[in-house]
């Protein structure tokens, strides 16, 4: 796999997949070729920069591909898009309308979120969706 995102949760999707390789498309052509030519022989490759991240996790952090375990795998596909829209500094009312829910749904859904991640404020979560790239930051940087 070649992609621009490199974050644990997305690399470990990625191999929960099928993907044998992962690559960041910074990579250079001859680590591409290797990378081709590694997992046409059936063995595995990262870029250096994922590998890296993935030395520094103790086999307990590790899923049972060798990815790395990742809480945001625990989520369903709703509470994703619900932190989502969270992140994006939706109301509950807005959530539920972009959803086609009810308000109530999308509180349920709040706090399922809260307890599987044990975060308890929107700071929090908004932070943890940014963390793990559910949304991207778009803060500017003051040069001075």
């Amino acid at each position: 796999m070649l992609s621009a995102h490199s974050d644990d949760a997305y690399v470990q999707r990625a191999i929960e997949v099928g993907a044998w390789g992962f690559l960041l498309k910074q990579s250079s052509s001859h680590v591409v070729c290797d990378a081709i030519r590694e997992v046409h022989q059936g063995r595995r490759f990262f870029s250096a920069e994922v590998s890296a991240r993935m030395g520094k996790l103790n086999a307990q952090e590790l899923n049972s591909k060798g990815a790395p375990r990742s809480k945001s795998t625990e989520l369903t596909a709703r509470e994703m898009e619900v932190l989502q829209l969270i992140a994006e500094g939706k109301a509950n009312k807005e959530t539920a309308s972009e959803l086609g829910i009810g308000i109530k749904t999308v509180e349920k859904h709040r706090e399922h979120l809260m307890k599987k991640l044990a975060i308890h404020d929107t700071a929090g979560l908004t932070r943890y969706a940014i963390s793990t790239g559910v949304i991207e930051s778009h803060q500017q940087i003051p040069i001075e």
